[in-house]
Formats: C-alpha cells, structure tokens, sequence
C-alpha cells in the first residue's frame, strides 16, 4: 500500500490498493478510475426529515447539499457508476415527498448512472429506495474484482474490503488547540470511509496498528498518520 503521484481530481490522494489504483477524495469520497467508480458511505438521506418528523427543529435542504455534493463529484471524476456502501436512507421518515421528489428528480437528471445500494443498518429499518430510482440493490459483502464493498467493516469477506458505518473522524491537536477533521481510515485489509451526507456527525477513532489515517478538510486529503 503505497501513497502514489498525485492526478485525477485536484487535491485527491491516489493511493494503491490490492493492486488498483484509487482516489481518496476530498469529498468524503472513494474513486476508482478502473471501472470509473465513485465509492460513497453513510451519505444518510431524510435524516433531517426523519428529525423533524419527531418535532425536532434541523435545517432543511440537506437533501439538495447532498445531491449538489453528489454532482460535483461525478463532473469532477466523470463516474459512470456510484456505489453507496450502506446506510443510504436513514429512517422511514425519509420516504417523505419533498425528499423523494428531490431525488427522483436528481436521478432524472443522471439517468445514465449505474446506480447500486449495498444495504446497511439503517436500509435495513428504513426499506428499500423507491423503485423509481433505479438502483442496484445487494447486500455485503459485494465483491468487484480485489475489493469486497461492505456496510460493516469488521464483516468476513474475501477481497480488500471497503466499508462506512463508523463515520470516522480524527483529532489534530496542538498543545492549545485542535481541530477534529473527517478522515479515511486505511489498513492492510480494510478501508473505512467517512460519512459523505450532511448532517451525520463523526466518530473520534485511533488508528489500530498498521492502519493509516487521511483527513479531510474538504479541500484536501492529508496522511497525518
């Protein structure tokens, strides 16, 4: 596993892994310029909906920040697949209509898109995507030549796994501040992604031997450790 020469989106990090090259990007995103394949975890869609069905004031227009988000990347990288690796709706308020038609009519908009859904926890309670959508659905883990697309990452499975659910953040600190950033957690046999929707928090890790950890600021991807 080693950190290559920089190319592809500006600002991304190429790293190789089980013999493919990918890019860590910026965006909270995975891309794999072989099978032009953008990797997305947690992107979480109707949380805030889901909030406020249960009276709890949150913003609006997530959705949209998501989607937008989604766009950029896909001009950026010119995927022609987008594979979300779990937890793509959040509850089952997120079926509401304002959510609903946004996406049909971002998916409207993308309708060449290959489109697949590895189910996570949160699909599990939510349902499926409507089927409008025209997504893919599988469950983990989904294997794609050396790499096994999971929810989970702790999950058995036979290839180099790529995985969320964790939403991992890391900590930079200096003896009188610190700064708690998004980040990739990159290992011997597993990468963990962090959350790509808005609106969904993170978690502090600590790398466990052998593992490597990328930020994010959003603007750049960094190898702190």
């Amino acid at each position: 596993m080693n950190q290559g020469e920089n190319s592809g989106p500006r600002d991304a990090s190429v790293l190789a892994l089980a013999g493919e090259r990918v890019l860590l990007l910026p965006q909270k995103a995975v891309y794999w310029p072989r099978l032009e394949m953008l990797v997305i975890a947690d992107i979480h869609f109707g949380k805030a909906a889901a909030f406020r069905s249960f009276g709890i004031p949150v913003p609006h227009g997530t959705t949209n920040e998501n989607l937008d988000g989604l766009d950029t990347l896909i001009d950026a990288t010119g995927a022609t697949h987008v594979l979300f690796l779990g937890d793509f709706l959040h509850a089952r308020a997120s079926h509401a209509a304002t959510t609903q038609a946004a996406m049909l009519a971002w998916r409207r908009r993308r309708c060449d898109l290959v489109l697949t859904l590895v189910r996570g926890n949160h699909d599990k309670h939510a349902g499926d995507p409507a089927e409008a959508l025209g997504i893919d659905l599988v469950d983990e883990p989904y294997t794609v030549g050396p790499f096994s697309f999971c929810h989970h990452p702790d999950i058995d499975a036979p290839g180099y796994v790529l995985a969320g659910h964790v939403h991992p953040a890391y900590v930079l600190a200096t003896r009188s501040d610190a700064l708690r950033l998004p980040c990739f957690v990159v290992g011997p046999a597993r990468m963990i992604l962090p959350s790509f929707g808005s609106f969904t928090g993170g978690y502090t890790v600590k790398p466990a031997p052998g593992e490597r950890i990328f930020v994010t600021s959003g603007e750049a991807v960094h190898s702190v450790r």
